[in-house]
């Protein structure tokens, strides 16, 4: 199963480590869209962020 991450709000005014979060799953603009391998990792970096993306699982 894979989870296609769209970037919805943007994350200047939240705090430093959710900017990192959003940083490190490669999403610069809002409305950009990656599509990752659903693993435990992902899903811990999504849950931070929660608020500012939106989330699709895509099944194989």
């Amino acid at each position: 199963m894979k989870l296609q991450v769209t970037l919805v709000k943007s994350p200047i005014s939240s705090k430093p480590n959710h900017i990192k979060v959003v940083e490190a799953l490669g999403l610069h603009k809002i409305r950009q869209v990656k599509v990752f391998e659903d693993n435990p990792a992902i899903r811990g970096m999504i849950f931070k962020v929660k608020h500012l993306v939106d989330v699709v699982e895509i099944k194989d």
